[in-house]
Order: structure tokens, then sequence, then C-alpha cells
């Protein structure tokens, strides 16, 4: 079963790490044009039974400056992988196929 997105804030990014081996994280602002666009996309990764067991967190990065420091966010939307709550890959794209490539590369470690 798929856990949907989990809006995260640093108070409990490491705890979410720590929780779950397998996560990608979406960090965007509310500014953000090219974030609101992909957010149906994110939703629909999330709920796809292809990624189940990979964590879906949701992370507003001008509000969480702990939580973009760990993934080295330089632009937005910025995506992370993290397995064992280690940073595996960040990449600022808007792209579907970059991010999926992302978790089936997080997957299949």
């Amino acid at each position: 079963m798929n856990m949907g997105q989990i809006t995260t804030t640093d108070q409990n990014f490491k705890e979410m790490l720590n929780q779950h081996s397998r996560v990608v994280v979406k960090y965007y602002a509310d500014w953000c044009g090219s974030c609101k666009l992909f957010a149906p996309k994110y939703r629909r990764l999330a709920d796809d039974s292809r990624f189940e067991g990979v964590a879906f967190l949701d992370i507003n990065a001008e509000q969480n400056p702990e939580a973009r420091k760990e993934a080295g966010v330089n632009n937005l939307p910025y995506f992370a992988t993290f397995l064992n709550g280690k940073l595996m890959k960040g990449e600022a794209t808007s792209k579907e196929e970059n991010v999926v490539a992302m978790i089936e590369n997080l997957k299949t470690s």
C-alpha cells in the first residue's frame, strides 16, 4: 500500500528519513510556478504501485532551511532521493521522466 505524499518540515525531516529506508523528496515554494505544475504529477507518482515502499515527502524549501541544506537545494522544484538516511541524488528538474528515473534507481538500490 502506498503512503501518498507526506508533508514534512525541519521538525520531522530526520525522523522521516530514519523511519523509511527509501525516500524521495520534492522541494517547492509557494511562488514557484513549475512546482505548482508538477504537484499533480508528484501526487500520481506517490500513488503509483510501481513505487510501493518509497516514501514521498513534500517540503516547502523556503520554510525549512535544514531539510534544504541536507539535499543541497539550489533551484526549484528540486527532487532528492535518500537511501537509509543518506542522500543518493539531488536534481533541480521539472521533467517527470527525470524524477521517475531517480525513483527507479532508488528502488533497485
